[in-house]
């Protein structure tokens, strides 16, 4: 199967500011087999998708959420974390069945697709229906059943984590990619956490763990353990594997060297941060440093979209007004974090993130003949600070045309809305 996408502004990725006016990518099966200036060589193409008025660029990547918190949207707003999470969240969580977790990942999936998100990572529960619900979507994830150390689903966690990663690991074409998700430091002992490392060593897998997300979970640490979080975790030995760190706000100076040294992947949820009051996370000083810094929703239920368009910008414009200077998180650095330093801190770059020849064809069509893209003098800056997820006209994943003019092909979108509407009347 050979795709043709032709006619359209491209923005690879590959080269700081650089953007192609008019070119062409070709799709061969799943990879990209050449990217080109003007008009495609004569050849035989399966299928040639018209891209005039719209550019072409790596599909977003969401680094951090919990999909099937869609259900959970609008539940419980304008809380602080600890009330939120123990006196709303987690008892209406405990209603959830392996259904529920199906069509509210499902409802993610329809929300990341038509807003341009073709990789997701995911920490939760009922982890198989998720990736039964990735795995028919065609979406990319990289998935972790969520594990908390202390109550009496520890062990259970342990036993499921490995039974996943056996079972879905590459599956999907290479689509899901399954690791281990210790909750937090605060609800993670460290023999607990030790046992978490022992079984990522044994499975050769990663972790996704949050960390440093409030004030409170930064000063408890220090007094329980003398440490900050991020201290405390390098002296467990967890940096020695591959972590992608959810939210690290409070960070010291040194925690950002820590941070740095083993190449920790952090992904930063500036709109879930700003809406639960968490502070402002110092990314500036983290991208300065060389971390992989990217851009994650986490789940609906702090946000309350999936809509990484509007992440971005909001990234861009948190940091600017926060630090006094316009020119911080630049429109092209704020879309690297939602795209190549994605990839980087979910460890895929050497297959998403950019639109170059043998890399995997996971690219979105954006329209930019909108009212609020004209006049056009920075493809990138229209994006980041004027886009709309009603932009995204079309996503390719894996080299499959997965949404065309809006239409998602292998989801029935009706039927997934009207589950969502189902579940969400009972548990009220």
């Amino acid at each position: 199967m050979k795709l043709l996408i032709e006619n359209v502004s491209i923005i690879p990725m590959t080269e700081d500011n650089y953007t192609i006016e008019e070119g062409y990518i070709v799709i061969a099966g799943n990879v990209i087999e050449e990217v080109g200036v003007g008009t495609a060589p004569a050849d035989h193409y399966d299928q040639r998708l018209d891209g005039r008025n719209q550019m072409a660029l790596p599909g977003f990547i969401n680094a951090h959420t919990h999909a099937a918190m869609t259900l959970l949207r609008g539940y419980a707003d304008d809380l602080p974390l600890m009330e939120w999470l123990e006196k709303k969240i987690w008892p209406l969580e405990a209603k959830l069945t392996a259904e529920d977790i199906y069509w509210g990942t499902m409802l993610a999936i329809v929300e990341m697709i038509k807003s341009g998100t073709t990789c997701f990572a995911d920490m939760y529960f009922f982890m198989d229906e998720v990736a039964r619900a990735v795995e028919q979507a065609g979406i990319r994830a990289v998935l972790a059943r969520g594990m908390v150390g202390v109550g009496p689903e520890n062990e259970q966690a342990i036993t499921e984590s490995r039974e996943l990663v056996g079972k879905w690991n590459g599956k999907a074409n290479g689509r899901i990619n399954f690791i281990l998700g210790p909750h937090a430091p605060y609800t993670c002992p460290p023999d607990y956490l030790k046992r978490v490392m022992e079984l990522a060593e044994e499975l050769k897998v990663g972790i996704h763990i949050h960390l440093a997300e409030t004030a409170g979970e930064f000063n408890d640490m220090n007094l329980m353990y003398g440490k900050t979080p991020v201290a405390h975790l390098e002296s467990l030995g967890l940096f020695q594997h591959q972590v992608l760190a959810a939210h690290c706000v409070h960070l010291s100076e040194q925690d950002i060297e820590i941070l740095a040294k083993y190449n920790v992947g952090v992904a930063h949820n500036p709109e879930s941060n700003m809406k639960l009051a968490s502070g402002i996370a110092p990314v500036p000083e983290m991208l300065k440093a060389g971390i992989p810094v990217a851009l994650g929703t986490d789940g609906a239920s702090s946000n309350n979209n999936l809509d990484m368009l509007q992440e971005m910008r909001t990234c861009a414009l948190l940091h600017k007004v926060h630090t006094f200077d316009p020119t911080v998180i630049p429109a092209y650095q704020a879309l690297q974090m939602a795209t190549t330093n994605g990839a980087q801190a979910l460890r895929l770059n050497a297959e998403i993130g950019q639109i170059k020849v043998g890399m995997k064809a996971d690219i979105i069509l954006v329209k930019i003949d909108e009212a609020h893209f004209i006049p056009c003098y920075d493809l990138v800056a229209n994006l980041v600070y004027s886009g709309q997820a009603s932009d995204v006209s079309t996503v390719i994943i894996d080299g499959k045309i997965i949404m065309q003019d809006r239409v998602i092909k292998t989801i029935d979108e009706k039927e997934v809305l009207a589950q969502a509407k189902r579940i969400g009347a009972i548990l009220r």
